[in-house]
């Protein structure tokens, strides 16, 4: 590989699962010519986890309390040293073998991104309706098919992170913002098709707390980068609303409602308000 790469490897409380990622990373470097180096960072373990990585002989950044998975891959963003980044999992779910072909790709595009959509995924069942849900509903609003929303096996550029690294959370939606940050403003993003294997070790994700958090941040993102996707529709379906609302109340008491007019004005406020976003978002890309 010409290009050296930054592997940045988020890490709390993975003590049975980081050793051999770690080992497995490596030795495919070593075999594939993989310029770079492996970040990881710990995100307040209360475990072996930083002694499992120091004992690898890799770049090891620690929190010194939990802040979040989105706070690890900022500060590992910020601790890179080269333009390219890779970041991983440190339980064991994502195949390092996918790694030489994704840094292979990123020379025509901007994030390759590693789809859970391969012959063997080990999702647990009561997360696919949810992320069906999610991916469908992203789909929608970017304009764009998105087979894998939230895979955390990827590789981008600086400038990508850079650019919205303020819109970064904290959490586990930092893969969700950098999908439909780079789709919405048009950046070459090329999904390819990885296994996905049953994690070494507990998980920390909490289904219905992070479904929510998931859905909201989609609408937000969408309102932040291409709001007609939100606004229109809403504007559409009220407008349609006071337009039956005054057609019944004509038709039965020979009059319109005063809920007719409420609502088709509320349109109309909606329709303004969503131009207006559009107008502002339009004017600051230029």
């Amino acid at each position: 590989m010409s290009e050296p790469v930054s592997i940045i490897i988020p890490a709390f409380n993975e003590q049975d699962g980081i050793g051999e990622v770690l080992d497995s990373i490596q030795q495919l470097m070593k075999s594939h010519g993989i310029e770079g180096e492996i970040i990881v960072v710990d995100d307040g373990s209360t475990d072996r986890t930083a002694h499992v990585v120091q004992s690898r002989g890799v770049k090891l950044v620690q929190h010194d309390m939990n802040r979040g998975y989105g706070a690890t891959l900022k500060t590992g963003i910020r601790h890179a040293k080269y333009d390219l980044m890779l970041i991983t999992d440190a339980d064991g779910t994502y195949p390092v073998e996918a790694i030489p072909l994704m840094l292979g790709r990123i020379a025509k595009c901007d994030m390759v991104v590693g789809s859970r959509t391969g012959a063997q995924v080990k999702i647990p069942f009561f997360r696919r309706p949810a992320k069906w849900m999610l991916r469908k509903l992203a789909n929608y609003l970017s304009q764009k098919e998105i087979p894998d929303l939230n895979s955390g096996l990827r590789v981008f550029r600086r400038e990508i992170a850079e650019r919205f690294f303020s819109l970064f959370p904290e959490g586990f939606s930092f893969t969700i913002t950098i999908t439909m940050a780079a789709l919405t403003n048009n950046y070459r993003v090329e999904f390819i098709p990885v296994n996905y294997y049953r994690r070494i070790g507990k998980s920390t994700i909490r289904p219905a707390r992070d479904f929510l958090g998931f859905l909201s941040l989609i609408v937000r993102m969408t309102v932040y980068f291409n709001p007609l996707r939100i606004f229109l529709p809403a504007s559409l379906l009220l407008f349609v609303v006071g337009v039956v609302k005054a057609a019944i109340d004509f038709f039965r008491l020979d009059h319109f409602g005063v809920g007719a007019a409420i609502a088709v004005v509320a349109a109309i406020q909606i329709l303004c308000l969503g131009l207006l976003a559009d107008l502002i978002i339009r004017r600051t890309r230029l």
